[in-house]
């Protein structure tokens, strides 16, 4: 744990997916909330279709919405923290890349996952 997983419309433009997503787990690592930092686990999800507000046909409004999933125990100013930190993060690494491209919008959701939550390690 944590889980964190970014949905992205095709207008914004990343040009290295890998290179954001070690960003964004090395911001969270740095944090000091977080055991191992094999415990971080990251995704992008690219979405197809999508619309932002009800009249966008020209698609000029883009979002990156990424979700972080967290084990219970933090308190609510930890996971603002971490949001922040995500915002941050997402915006040093390819806020530059959007050159007009799109109105870019960057939301973060922080969310403690179930109690009912089971993981196995397999090999070594």
């Amino acid at each position: 744990m944590p889980h964190l997983t970014l949905q992205v419309t095709p207008n914004v433009r990343i040009a290295h997916e890998e290179s954001l997503l070690k960003s964004l787990n090395k911001a969270l690592w740095d944090s000091g909330q977080f055991k191992q930092p094999a415990d971080i686990k990251a995704r992008i999800i690219p979405m197809e279709t999508f619309l932002v507000g009800v009249e966008d046909d020209e698609q000029a409004n883009g979002f990156i919405y990424a979700h972080l999933k967290l084990m219970s125990g933090r308190d609510i100013e930890t996971r603002n923290q971490l949001a922040e930190l995500l915002v941050a993060t997402i915006e040093d690494k390819i806020g530059h890349e959007q050159s007009g491209r799109a109105v870019l919008q960057i939301c973060v959701e922080v969310e403690e996952i179930s109690a009912v939550y089971h993981k196995k390690m397999l090999g070594s």
